[in-house]
């Protein structure tokens, strides 16, 4: 019996050991698919454009995958037809293919630099044949060179490269591709045709999809985010003051607003990207055909001047330096004042800029903010000349004056600067949108 059972023990041994590592591994597999699923989460929830970005992409090659499986689509296009699928890939990139805007300009360009490409290739064809069987490569390969070493260079141009680099890229590379091939291949124009045609069904597929299906415009994007970071900038200022005085209301409060212009200081790429896209676009909602995406650009530069400004400020809160007490009493009126009056000030060009409304001609926090500016210059010049020997006591003060008027006059540039934007954008008064509003009432 003792026999039977070691051997019955030594036959359960590995099946409990297999059944053991069976359950470990079930176990890790499901604490690595939670992980996935957690993060596929994250990373939807984080910006849902992905999401729908991804059903774009699917419904569009779906589209497309049509011209296989219908004959008389397959019949006209041929197996031609990849090229469409292939513009979908380039064209709905996630960096630029998820803004209207992006779509846009990555179809154009592509449309235009195969259309432009195809015809040179089949000039430098003709061209060539004209040399004989001998000339004829050499003539090509000149050709080539010089095409593609221009091209090449054009693209270091800034203006060139912002707006149709790809299309200068596709240029090359289409008609490096159809004047190599139209040298073997006969019937050469049949497939530029094709090529063509698939290319623009692709791009034309990619910006009705865009446009028809949550559209993400690069425009009000860009708007939008101008406001943003204005708003930031107004957040920090208005409660500056508090801050740097260290006043008992706001000592224990949420200080995520001083941490918000940081944002601001990084934006000048993102903006210019933003303004290039938003070109190409058509008209929509409250932007025109032709709405002033320069003044944008000229806005988010003050904005950011004024973000530097802030970050030099910023360092002085906290500071182990500390002026006389006398001294920081004088000052924290006036330059409390500058502070709340520039923060007011930038919140209501931030409002009138997201509601597309005219500002008020007259900012009475400018105004407001200049006059204790002058409060300030006469405390100081009365403080300096009863401190002179504590120079370096109310050296971090005094700077922390001088750098509030520099930033009262970057409030007031960027206070012309939407005024600016409000005229050549036609913004509307608010008594013409409360009228509208009346109407549509009405009606």
């Amino acid at each position: 019996m003792e026999i039977d059972q070691s051997a019955m023990q030594e036959k359960a041994g590995p099946l409990t050991r297999a059944r053991g590592l069976l359950k470990a591994l079930l176990g890790m597999a499901e604490a690595e698919i939670l992980r996935v699923a957690k993060s596929i989460k994250k990373l939807g929830k984080d910006d849902p454009r992905r999401i729908i970005h991804s059903l774009k992409v699917g419904l569009a090659l779906t589209l497309l995958s049509l011209i296989y499986y219908l004959r008389p689509l397959y019949d006209g296009f041929g197996t031609a037809g990849i090229w469409a699928v292939l513009t979908v890939v380039v064209v709905f990139e996630f960096t630029v293919g998820k803004l209207i805007g992006g779509t846009v300009s990555k179809s154009l360009n592509r449309g235009f630099a195969t259309l432009v490409a195809g015809a040179l290739g089949l000039g430098a064809q003709q061209l060539a044949s004209l040399f004989g069987d001998k000339g004829d490569p050499i003539v090509l390969a000149i050709l080539i060179f010089l095409l593609a070493a221009v091209s090449t260079f054009m693209r270091f141009f800034p203006q060139i490269k912002a707006r149709y680099d790809y299309g200068v890229l596709i240029f090359i590379l289409t008609f490096s591709l159809i004047a190599i091939s139209g040298f073997r291949v006969e019937e050469l124009l049949q497939m530029a045709r094709q090529r063509l045609s698939t290319i623009i069904v692709g791009g034309a597929t990619c910006i009705v999809v865009s446009i028809c299906i949550c559209p993400v415009w690069a425009g009000e994007t860009l708007h939008n985010s101008v406001a943003a970071n204005i708003e930031k900038l107004a957040s920090y200022l208005e409660g500056f003051g508090g801050e740097y005085f260290q006043s008992c209301e706001r000592s224990n409060s949420d200080k995520s607003f001083l941490q918000g212009y940081k944002n601001v200081l990084n934006s000048k790429s993102t903006e210019e990207s933003m303004a290039n896209l938003a070109r190409w676009e058509p008209r929509h909602g409250r932007f025109r055909s032709r709405h002033p995406w320069k003044q944008y650009l000229k806005i988010g530069a003050l904005t950011r001047q004024c973000a530097c400004h802030i970050e030099t400020l910023n360092g002085y809160i906290n500071t182990d330096i500390h002026a006389p007490l006398e001294f920081r009493c004088k000052v924290q009126e006036p330059c409390t004042q500058i502070s709340a009056e520039c923060g007011k000030a930038l919140k209501s060009l931030a409002s009138a800029i997201k509601t597309t409304t005219v500002p008020s001609s007259e900012n009475v926090n400018v105004e407001n903010s200049k006059t204790a500016v002058q409060d300030l210059k006469i405390a100081l010049k009365a403080v300096s000349l009863e401190h002179d020997q504590d120079l370096l006591q109310i050296l971090p003060a005094a700077t922390v004056a001088s750098i509030l008027v520099e930033i009262v006059l970057c409030v007031e540039k960027i206070s012309e600067s939407v005024h600016g934007l409000s005229n050549l954008a036609h913004f509307k008064s608010v008594e013409q949108l409360c009228h509208q509003r009346n109407r549509t009432e009405e009606a």
